[in-house]
Order: structure tokens, then C-alpha cells, then sequence
């Protein structure tokens, strides 16, 4: 049986969509408000979600914002039912990602018909297959097709118009990848460590490899062969929803950096800069830390000179954020850090 959630402030409409529903064999879940309807869609993970836009605590953009967010609830068809018919509102919705809009009010055959086209579009291509509980059994078979090598500390690990041949897994140790300026001033772009994957973003788009990547410390990595991966990628819909999902943080953290460039100050993003390093490579939930990272690959993070960096870890080390013992930097207080002004 089929399951419709309908998210609707008005409860004749609410109850009227769900009655009709009902006798179409769906299982219905209704919820009066935004912030009820999130909640449901997570707990039941509905076949498709009808949800109004005009509604009190959280609107229909607010919910369709929050679901996309979360990995469970991203894929499931969104239609928005909405009382305006204005361009601009549908427009809006069709850009955040809803996958088709209903104007009120509508008929039955306009319901179905949306519903029933949406539910076709959404439906699993015949190669997936999904093993449910036996996920992680999925991982570990995949990397268990691999080989694991052991790189030394800043080893290069593959170069910019490389050809990508592997996927990368850390089982210890720290990596990160990072591009070369025309002046020859490293940038680094993403860090990673134990248990993270890297290297997919070529592979899955089979192009030449557009950064570098060089490891922080001796590592652990296997190697898994491109072919396993893209086997793996479009047989097994759970490898390709984490990897999608990857991708689409790489790239929201990637343009979260650009506006860190643009416009905060130098001394905001070393302490941003120190606070990412500290949540990345840190142990527990611990406000203090140790990091062991070179003044350079701070300032490759930062997009500046290692100098400035210095100078900016000196002026921490005067407010009492962090102290200097050798090449290790103690954080005093990570949420101070973070509270560092512009």
C-alpha cells in the first residue's frame, strides 16, 4: 500500500485530500502545521508528500528546506498545494526542489494525476537493489574489493589531470586535497580522515582529476578499482544516495569557503580556519584540542600567506584562544573561536 502525507492548515482540505486518498488504498498521514508534517515524514517516510505553502510556524518552503536537508526524506516526491497561482510562488518552489505544484482548488483527476506521474518518475530503476538492514554488509563488501596501501607523511596521492583510476578510503590517518594557484600558493579545498571516502568526485563525472590530494600524516588508505566503484554506484541504490549526498555537501562546503573569501576578515577565517581543523581531526566533544598541522597547510586552508597566518596565531596566543607548544597548536576554547569577530 502506498503511503501520502498531506501537510494542510486547512482542515476541510486536509481531511478532504485524505478521505480521498483513502479510497484510492492509500495510507494517509496528516499534520496540521509545518513542524508536525517534518516530524512525520521522517518517523513514516511516505511515498509522496502534499503539503501547503501559506501556513502558521513553518511554512511549505521551510518544510521542503528541512527534508531536503535530511538524507532519509530528500527523495521523496514533494508537491506543493497552494491557493496562489502567481508565477513568482510557483517559480520559487519549482527551484528549491519541489517536484510539482497544485493550484487549489483541484479535482480528483488533477490529484492523481500529479501524484501517479511524480510516484513514476521517483521509481527505483530496475538495477538497484537494496539489502535494507545489511547496508554497512555493503560498504565493507566494497571495500573489501580493494587494496590498502600505506602512504608516508605529505605524500602526494594523486595530482591535478590525473586520470582517476581509484576510489580512496582512510582507514588512519589524514589527507587533504587541495588546488595550485597560477602563483604557485597551495589552496586547500577539503580535509579528511578516518573513515572518509575521497577521489569520487571525478570518478562519478569521468573526468581528470581537478585538485590534488597529499596526506597530513602517514595513512592507512585502500584503494578500491574505478570499476568496483561505478558497479557498486549503479547497482546499489544505498551507495548511490551516500555518494550523491557527498557530492552535494562537497559542493555547499565548497561554496561556503568562496563566501568565507569574499567576505570575512583574515583574522575570522584562521579562527574558522583552526575551529574546521578541531571538529575534523579533534577526539570527542571536548571545548579543547591539539593540532598538529603545519603553519603552511593553515594557510593554504585560510587562502593566505603562512606569515599572516603567523601573525594571526600570535595575536590568539596573546587573548589566551590557543597556545604554541612546537608545530602543535592547543586550542584553549573552541567556542570562543568560534565567537571570534571579524
Amino acid at each position: 500500500m502506498k503511503t501520502a502525507l498531506i501537510i494542510e492548515d486547512n482542515d476541510d482540505i486536509r481531511e478532504g485530500t485524505a478521505e480521498i486518498l483513502t479510497l484510492a488504498d492509500y495510507k494517509t498521514f496528516t499534520a496540521k502545521n509545518g513542524k508536525i508534517g517534518v516530524d512525520l515524514a521522517v518517523k513514516h517516510l511516505p511515498d509522496i508528500i502534499l503539503c501547503d505553502i501559506m501556513m502558521p510556524e513553518l511554512d511549505g518552503y521551510g518544510v521542503l528546506y528541512l527534508l531536503q536537508k535530511n538524507p532519509q526524506t530528500a527523495n521523496i516526491p514533494f508537491i506543493f498545494l497552494t491557493a496562489k497561482a502567481e508565477r513568482a510562488d510557483m517559480r520559487k518552489g519549482m527551484e528549491m526542489g519541489a517536484d510539482d505544484y497544485l493550484t487549489k482548488p483541484f479535482d480528483d483527476l488533477e490529484l492523481f494525476n500529479a501524484i501517479e506521474s511524480r510516484l513514476k518518475k521517483r521509481s527505483k530503476p530496475s538495477g538497484f537493489r537494496s539489502v535494507g538492514g545489511d547496508k554497512d554488509l555493503i560498504f565493507d563488501s566494497l571495500k573489501a574489493k580493494g587494496k590498502t596501501r600505506i602512504f608516508a607523511n605529505k605524500q602526494i596521492i594523486y595530482v591535478e589531470n590525473d586520470a582517476p583510476s581509484f576510489l580512496y578510503f582512510i582507514k588512519k590517518g589524514q589527507v587533504k586535497t587541495y588546488k595550485i594557484a597560477k602563483d604557485g600558493r597551495e589552496l586547500a579545498s577539503t580535509l579528511h580522515h578516518d573513515g572518509d571516502f575521497f577521489g569520487y568526485e571525478s570518478l562519478c563525472k569521468s573526468s581528470n582529476y581537478t585538485d590534488n590530494s597529499a596526506t597530513l600524516s602517514e595513512c592507512e588508505i585502500i584503494l578500491i578499482a574505478k570499476t568496483d566503484f561505478l558497479e557498486y554506484l549503479i547497482n546499489h541504490q544505498e551507495v548511490s544516495s551516500m555518494f550523491i549526498g557527498m557530492l552535494s555537501g562537497s559542493v555547499q562546503e565548497k561554496e561556503e569557503q568562496m563566501l568565507r573569501l569574499a567576505y570575512f576578515s583574515v583574522r575570522k577565517r584562521v579562527a574558522d580556519a583552526l575551529v574546521k581543523v578541531a571538529n575534523k581531526f579533534g577526539k570527542g566533544n571536548s571545548d579543547s584540542c591539539t593540532l598538529k598541522i603545519s603553519r603552511d597547510d593553515l594557510a593554504a586552508l585560510v587562502g593566505t600567506a603562512s606569515e599572516t597566518v603567523s601573525r594571526m596565531l600570535a595575536d590568539f596566543k596573546e587573548e589566551k584562544l590557543i597556545e604554541k607548544s612546537g608545530n602543535a597548536i592547543n586550542i584553549i576554547s573552541i567556542e570562543k573561536l568560534k565567537n571570534v569577530k571579524q
